[in-house]
């Protein structure tokens, strides 16, 4: 299991990406509309200003059951050794068992 901060700040970043994510939108269309370069720059600035954690890059898929940040399968949400668990033990229809 991840540690509880770990968890603490991936969601702390989530809150924050959804929070600015109007700002981040708005700036990239004007800039995509804007042709002169001090324009550009000015709002370049403004897309820069948000803190660095609503970034929506700096987000990483966790399995929602043990929070592992990696070998994460995005279909089912789930990290690889919790989804081969619950496959062994019938738990995801469709999903074939195979053995390492």
């Amino acid at each position: 299991m991840a540690r509880k901060s770990l968890i603490q700040r991936e969601e702390k970043r989530e809150k924050l990406a959804q929070k600015y994510d109007l700002i981040r939108r708005s700036s990239k269309k004007e800039i995509s509309k804007v042709h002169s370069v001090s324009d550009h720059l000015e709002i370049h600035g403004k897309l820069q200003s948000p803190p660095r954690n609503s970034a929506p890059t700096r987000l990483r898929r966790r399995c929602f059951l043990t929070g592992r940040a990696r070998a994460n399968y995005r279909d089912f949400g789930l990290s690889g050794h919790i989804l081969r668990e619950m496959v062994h033990a019938c738990l995801l229809p469709g999903a074939t068992r195979s053995s390492w």
